[in-house]
């Protein structure tokens, strides 16, 4: 059996003691920067091989309520027999290089369904995950979007991109808008159609979907990686979970985090303090390229998100609106940064898609969704 984190928390060395004798827990003593989350490098080496399991809302970090659950889902795990990685009905394409290179992140995973719901080109769903931009793995995508795959009515696809230890803003959009090109040129082989792409992501994820919806028309963030640069990024639908819209405005509110610290993952991402470099920080800000011709684009935000502002996605929503695209703010009262775990979130989120893509004459709600707020130990 491969270690986990249960099995972990029963080797005692692991587990430090304060000075007073008694022992932290083992969340506590990881969390080194004491920021209430757990990134993939702040755990012991034999722990991450399970980080993407533990991270329930693909947002890069591992919360207190998600390592519970985590724990108590392992220890009734214990004695099940291991199931497959892959579902059933779920073929997978592996570690597609969209850039022509061998970088491990500029490679996207293909899901295919076994049994379609008809014999034309499918829509495509792709995932692009969080992490800050500086964590995260396209290996968490396959389970957003692996219920759309399996209904048989749609292609889905994770995409990997360079984080801001490899390389700064732009690279991430330019990575994205490449695998978007390779998606649309390989469209035909893989049968979906070009014309019915939709994205969705969390946290840094849901700020490159949104840049990948506002900014299709903006040849200076295009890039050059790839066979296929004479194909369009565009997309045809976004879902963005409680990503970040405007950088700047990002310490307005009350949080957790100091966005304009030269540390932050803002920071972090563009190679500068923010506050240093306003025109790069504007050029990064998905706010900053709407126009009426973005596609349509559904936002799901919790009202006591402590990383990503509210207000954020409220401002982002409301330029939206002016500008005559088509969005639908999803106010999730009560939660936090992802981790809603709502059946109604997920509804919206199919409603979503089988309006745009699939053509489905539905309306979408847009009135709040009440969740429990999240139990503190």
């Amino acid at each position: 059996m491969k270690p986990s984190f249960l099995v972990l928390l029963l080797i005692p060395l692991l587990i430090p003691t304060s000075a007073s004798g008694q022992s932290k827990s083992p969340f506590d003593a990881w969390d080194k920067n004491g920021d209430g989350q757990l990134t993939k490098e702040e755990l012991p080496p034999n722990a991450r091989q399970n980080f993407e399991k533990a991270d329930a809302n693909s947002d890069g970090a591992i919360s207190r309520a998600e390592d519970s659950t985590f724990r108590r889902r392992a220890a009734q795990r214990n004695n099940a027999p291991r199931q497959a990685r892959t579902p059933a009905g779920i073929e997978i394409e592996q570690d597609l290089a969209y850039a022509g290179t061998d970088n491990p992140r500029q490679k996207l995973d293909l899901f295919l369904p076994k049994k379609r719901a008809t014999e034309k080109p499918l829509p495509l769903v792709a995932f692009i995950h969080g992490g800050g931009w500086r964590n995260g793995d396209k290996r968490s995508g396959l389970r957003r979007v692996a219920a759309f795959v399996e209904s048989g009515e749609f292609v889905g696809a994770s995409i990997g991109y360079r984080l801001s230890g490899e390389a700064i803003w732009p690279a991430q959009i330019h990575d994205c808008k490449a695998a978007i090109r390779w998606l649309r040129a390989n469209a035909d082989k893989f049968g979906f159609d070009p014309d019915r792409i939709a994205v969705m992501g969390s946290s840094a994820g849901g700020h490159l979907v949104a840049m990948l919806g506002t900014s299709g028309d903006v040849k200076k963030l295009e890039g050059n990686l790839g066979k296929h640069i004479e194909i369009s990024s565009r997309v045809n639908g976004v879902i963005d979970e409680f990503g970040p819209t405007n950088f700047l405005t990002m310490n307005d509110f009350p949080g957790k985090m100091d966005h304009l610290a030269k540390d932050s993952p803002e920071s972090k991402l563009l190679g500068r303090p923010i506050t240093e470099v306003p025109e790069l920080v504007r050029e990064a800000s998905p706010i900053t390229y709407v126009t009426k011709d973005d596609p349509p684009i559904l936002i799901l935000h919790g009202t006591k998100d402590p990383l990503v502002p509210y207000q954020q996605s409220v401002a982002f929503a409301a330029a939206l609106r002016k500008a005559g695209v088509t969005v639908t703010l999803q106010k999730i009262e009560n939660g936090e940064h992802g981790g809603f775990n709502n059946e109604e979130v997920n509804g919206r989120t199919r409603a979503f898609l089988q309006k745009y893509l699939l053509g489905h004459d539905i309306d979408i709600s847009s009135e709040p969704i009440i969740v429990e707020p999240r139990r503190r130990r």
